[in-house]
């Protein structure tokens, strides 16, 4: 839609009044939400209101989609982009939601909590995601993880490199996760013990992992890989640690 339409869209969406019901959900559900400030928790309802009015979720696997789950998944993708737009999202063609704790990847003896595909899909797993929220402090966040790979797709590849800010942030970012990655490949403890090792994987999967390290363990990740967190809070736009907004960008 043209971007003139478009923020105006998107201004009437977060004008309007949010439903009475959501906040409990987010502080049941998502206890990330009450650990923003009060700022930042309206600029997540308001942003959660367009997100929802401009994603396609999906039922699969049996599973009769509710108002709780949309508002849940929907804030998990908001809370990335506080500090960005949700313009990050373009490439994000819809969110399947099965009911299941985990699918079978057909190509390997492995089950897998959530996926997101190159043409733009994210699929999650329900009892995961609820599990991960649940568990805020752990470097464990499915929905997380799944929709940093959405921005990694941002500029069309999975890389470990979404859109940065600008073009003079790459030759560091990919200097900084390039050394963060060998470092957790080669099972650095100090890294190890802040992020999962299913980040050496490749540099996507790293990116992911680091994205759910820096949500739930921020301070302890600042601590370990100074250099790690700062990009990603630059590229974010937060300071966990911090509890609030990158002081520079």
């Amino acid at each position: 839609m043209p971007d003139l339409f478009k923020k105006h869209r998107r201004r009437k969406l977060a004008e309007t009044p949010v439903p009475a019901g959501w906040r409990p959900l987010l502080e049941r559900d998502a206890p990330f939400f009450g650990e923003l400030s009060p700022e930042q928790q309206e600029q997540l309802l308001a942003g959660l209101q367009v997100f929802l009015a401009e994603q396609s979720f999906v039922g699969a696997g049996g599973l009769e989609l509710t108002e709780e789950m949309k508002v849940v998944i929907g804030a998990t993708a908001v809370r990335l982009v506080l500090g960005l737009s949700l313009d990050e999202y373009e490439r994000l063609t819809e969110i399947v939601v099965y009911p299941f704790q985990a699918l079978q990847d057909p190509t390997e003896d492995r089950a897998l909590l959530g996926v997101a595909h190159r043409h733009g899909a994210v699929v999650l797993c329900w009892p995961a995601v609820l599990e991960g929220l649940r568990r805020p402090h752990d470097g464990h966040d499915t929905a997380a993880h799944e929709f940093a790979h959405a921005l990694d797709l941002a500029d069309g590849v999975f890389d470990g490199a979404p859109s940065l800010r600008a073009a003079e942030h790459y030759r560091p970012w990919a200097q900084v996760l390039g050394a963060a990655f060998a470092k957790l490949e080669d099972g650095d403890p100090g890294l190890a013990s802040v992020m999962r090792m299913y980040g050496a994987t490749d540099p996507p999967e790293f990116f992911a992992v680091a994205t759910e390290s820096f949500f739930e363990r921020p301070t302890a990740l600042q601590q370990r890989a100074p250099r790690l967190y700062a990009e990603l809070s630059r590229f974010y736009g937060q300071d966990p640690a911090a509890r609030g907004p990158a002081a520079v960008l």
